[in-house]
């Protein structure tokens, strides 16, 4: 047992959003909670502790036990709260890399979701691979918009997997991504993430439900955030889905900056503080026109300007 009033280091690796779960650097686990004060001390965040943050805690030998400072992040994956529109909700910290599990139907993943994702977690960043789940149950027609958004986001530079949970057909290229690195699993509800965890990681018996009828839409199953180790070193950070992305601590002007395709045709604006809206000489512009520019990427990156421009928060459906 701990002596009375103990300070131990360790990560957090399981959160409720009430009660933290830190697993010791002597390999213990603690449930915690946090002090009051330190909510006030922290970012403007309606998660002031997120896991993968390393923490230092007390334990004074009541049974209750504290969290009283964080390790300062070496990246984290921020949105915006859908609740509270002047504040973030941290997903994950201390990522090697983020996992975004989408789908082509069933449900339909947006392209301004995973454009958005994308910008943020490349504003953190935080490198990321999508993985295009269900890859099993396609249409003729839903395979070739599969094949073109592959095209699109390859050219980009993004990793893209094809998978399915299912029948673990395209699973073996997972673990060489995976092992080693710490990453967080992403994506809307229903796309598949904890059957995809279940078959990475049997023993996280991850629950699992069938996508609703009326909607096409996923249920939650995941409440809280927890972190799964992999068989051969590394681990997963599955969250719950994320319906809406609102985007956070952007200014206008760097929004273009987190779009690696927009980014690279801007060096060749004629105005170095070019918006790519309907400045003259603008490459983005002419790009999109000539068709080098994927038309959904550039709504994307008009949807987040609209974010700012408006000053308020809009989920990305």
């Amino acid at each position: 047992m701990p002596n009375p009033t103990t300070h131990t280091h360790g990560q957090v690796v399981r959160s409720t959003g009430s009660w933290y779960t830190v697993r010791t650097d002597d390999g213990r686990e603690v449930e915690c909670k946090v002090k009051g004060n330190f909510r006030l001390r922290s970012i403007r965040s309606t998660n002031p502790v997120a896991v993968g943050d390393g923490v230092s805690i007390i334990e004074d030998g009541s049974g209750t036990a504290f969290i009283c400072e964080i390790d300062e992040r070496r990246n984290y994956i921020v949105r915006k709260a859908s609740n509270l529109s002047k504040q973030s909700h941290i997903l994950a910290t201390n990522l090697d890399m983020a996992l975004l599990v989408v789908t082509i139907a069933r449900p339909e993943t947006s392209t301004t979701f995973i454009d958005r994702f994308l910008a943020s977690a490349e504003a953190y960043r935080v490198p990321v691979a999508i993985c295009f789940n269900k890859i099993d149950d396609l249409t003729s027609e839903e395979r070739e918009m599969l094949d073109y958004l592959t095209l699109i986001y390859r050219d980009i530079g993004y990793d893209v997997l094809h998978v399915s949970a299912i029948t673990h057909e395209g699973l073996d290229a997972l673990p060489p991504l995976l092992n080693n690195r710490l990453t967080l699993l992403a994506g809307n509800s229903g796309v598949g993430k904890s059957t995809l965890l279940n078959a990475l990681i049997p023993e996280a018996h991850a629950r699992t439900a069938s996508i609703s009828d009326a909607h096409g839409t996923g249920m939650h199953t995941t409440t809280f955030s927890e972190r799964y180790d992999l068989p051969q070193g590394g681990a997963l950070i599955d969250i719950p889905g994320i319906k809406g992305f609102g985007t956070f601590e952007f200014e206008r002007e760097e929004v273009s900056h987190f779009f690696r395709d927009l980014f690279s045709l801007s060096a060749e604006c004629r105005f170095g503080n070019c918006t790519h809206t309907n400045e003259p000489g603008c490459a983005v512009l002419q790009a999109l026109e000539n068709h080098r520019l994927a038309p959904s990427r550039y709504q994307s990156y008009l949807s987040m300007l609209d974010d700012k421009d408006e000053s308020k928060y809009r989920e990305a459906y």
